[in-house]
């Protein structure tokens, strides 16, 4: 990476319903990276159709597929930038009038009218994974991201609440996080070495615990099969909802593991130069943007120059993100945040 700055995988509902790359999500993303983020990493990316969790949600579940996700990790190499695509199945998130069938759970789930995987499916799931990460590679991409946050699919084993299975994948830790070690075995077994592997977790919200989720980041550390682990705090600077005795922050109690090779990044709530400085500061390897990112395409750039900078307020007016590479689709998505558009 050439600067400490990732650009988030953010949901932009912007490719073709079929899964295909589009000429805005393209541009887009490669905008980013001509503005100077040193990894570009693409929205989730389903591995599965029955994982798709949003219109207009780029796949990577087919060979078919392919073509597209050549052209846009060339693009995004060509400006200097990594190029890493996100891994992604929604579970229980997808919606029925996405996917047109019940959606896919650990355990069933009345409230999303989700039904439980079969243990066939639970390995089928697990080699899909697998197969899109080895697809990706053909694709030329830097590496994956394995999405084991928000609730999606991963998360929902991860679940003491949601995954009630009784077989291998759940109960215990060790089994609820079954899926996610022979996901990541299985990748680096068939990708090597010299190809980014890296995992999103969230210690908080969707039934996570900040205890298990630091358990479960050690193991994945001291097994020695992963490159980065990404944590979505949703605020790095907020105390810990399970811990609220300790005057220790999420970003604090991440930064407690022992990291060895494995570098560290973090999204939540970093959304100035000062914010990224007082991160990298702590000792994080490289800080993942969001919101700055939709309002600056060149935030590193700007910060790189300026450490005070701080973004434009918002509202801002559709014409206005329509000149930093968002099309209608993805501004009209964009309303659903309070107050990001005019």
């Amino acid at each position: 990476m050439p600067n400490p700055f990732m650009l988030a995988p953010l949901t932009n509902q912007q490719s073709h319903e079929n899964g295909q790359l589009s000429e805005d999500e393209f541009n887009w993303l490669t905008m980013r990276a001509k503005g100077g983020f040193g990894l570009v990493m693409t929205c989730a990316s389903h591995i599965q159709e029955i994982g798709k969790g949003f219109s207009g949600q780029l796949g990577i579940f087919s060979d078919e597929l392919i073509d597209g996700h050549k052209r846009l990790s060339s693009a995004i190499k060509s400006y200097g930038s990594l190029a890493v695509i996100q891994l992604h199945h929604a579970g229980m998130r997808s919606p029925f009038e996405v996917i047109h069938e019940k959606a896919v759970c650990p355990s069933a789930h009345e409230k999303y009218n989700a039904r439980a995987l079969t243990l066939e499916e639970v390995h089928q799931l697990r080699d899909d994974f697998i197969a899109a990460a080895v697809r990706a590679k053909k694709c030329g991409y830097d590496g994956v991201e394995v999405h084991g946050a928000h609730g999606y699919i991963l998360t929902q084993f991860l679940s003491s609440k949601l995954n009630q299975r009784t077989d291998d994948y759940g109960g215990t830790l060790e089994n609820r996080a079954r899926i996610i070690f022979e996901i990541i075995d299985g990748i680096r077994r068939a990708c090597g070495d010299k190809f980014l592997l890296g995992i999103r977790l969230s210690p908080e919200r969707f039934g996570m615990k900040l205890t298990e989720i630091k358990t479960l980041s050690q193991q994945l550390i001291d097994e020695g099969k992963i490159d980065f682990l990404d944590f979505s705090l949703w605020d790095c600077f907020k105390k810990a909802e399970e811990l609220p005795e300790s005057d220790l922050s999420l970003l604090d109690h991440i930064l407690q593991l022992n990291r060895k090779h494995v570098k560290f990044t973090v999204a939540g709530n970093i959304r100035t130069g000062k914010d990224a400085e007082r991160v990298l500061e702590k000792g994080i390897d490289f800080v993942t943007i969001g919101r700055s990112g939709i309002l600056h395409h060149d935030f590193p750039k700007k910060v790189t120059e300026n450490s005070n900078f701080t973004p434009i307020e918002n509202p801002v007016t559709p014409t206005y993100l329509k000149s930093e590479g968002l099309s209608e689709k993805f501004i009209n998505y964009m309303r659903r945040w309070d107050g990001f558009v005019e």
